[in-house]
């Protein structure tokens, strides 16, 4: 009782809903990037936030602002990059990565904004990373759903989206701006891995479960959510950081997922 109201405590309440806006959307996007056989494109897009963040600190812009600005750049190529299948995906992670810790190790004012990104201290984040969240939120709300028909029915009915004379492109665009600027966004407040864990384990296992797109959609943010909780508690109880707290939380939910699909499954008696 007493580490609830701790969590409750006004210094906590930015922090907490913050990381509640992005447990709710990013496992929808990571849906749709399932969807596409895209996922490892997120894990590239927070690397590269990482660096954009850092590179924002160093020339005295809001780290949002960095990372916004070379994912959404990352996301203008991306067509390209999904040309040359995941290697193109693994080529920009390593990149992001190897600029973000040449940054760390030659500019010591980027020091402290690293241990952020990449332990995932959501609790050191305030109302600037709510207002960026909940205006991410707005953007997902407004576009998501007109643009989902689009991806579905490309994905699905390729020749008809054809013949309806839709260009993919363009909706691919938009649908990876959404996409990068989420990863960015998320990457400043909960870390690489963070980010990166809530877009690729709910919909790993919804998409395994869920009974239908929209009950899969759902699935995956109820999983992420009670992960999100359970790390956010956890992680305060035994003082640690709260990435790879998340991380670990949403492993042991995929891996009792895998465990619970290998069991018999129960069958009501013929007769009582």
């Amino acid at each position: 009782m007493n580490l609830f109201f701790h969590i409750l405590d006004p210094m906590f309440r930015w922090p907490l809903l913050t990381g509640v806006i992005f447990a709710a959307l990013l496992p929808v996007l990571g849906m749709y990037l399932r969807l596409r056989q895209e996922w490892l494109a997120a894990l590239a897009f927070a690397q590269v936030a990482a660096a954009g963040s850092l590179g924002g600190a160093i020339v005295g812009v809001p780290p949002q602002v960095g990372a916004l600005a070379c994912t959404c750049t990352a996301a203008a190529f991306k067509g390209w990059l999904a040309k040359t299948g995941n290697n193109g995906y693994a080529l920009l992670m390593i990149t992001g990565w190897a600029a973000a810790i040449l940054m760390l190790a030659n500019v010591p004012i980027a020091e402290h904004l690293g241990h952020a990104l990449f332990d995932g201290q959501l609790y050191f984040t305030g109302v600037t990373h709510l207002a960026f969240g909940a205006a991410f939120l707005l953007v997902v709300a407004a576009v998501l759903p007109w643009l989902s028909r689009k991806l579905l029915l490309e994905r699905m009915f390729p020749d008809f989206f054809r013949a309806s004379g839709l260009s993919a492109w363009k909706f691919h665009l938009i649908f990876d701006l959404l996409v990068a600027a989420g990863l960015a966004l998320a990457t400043a407040s909960i870390g690489v891995m963070g980010a990166f864990g809530l877009v690729f384990v709910p919909s790993m296992i919804a998409y395994r479960i869920g009974p239908n797109w929209r009950g899969a959609l759902w699935v995956a943010t109820g999983i992420s959510l009670l992960a999100y909780v359970a790390a956010f508690a956890l992680a305060f109880a035994v003082d640690q950081p709260f990435g790879p707290v998340l991380v670990l939380v949403l492993a042991a939910l995929a891996a009792f997922g895998y465990l619970a699909q290998l069991m018999p499954r129960w069958r009501a008696p013929a007769s009582l």
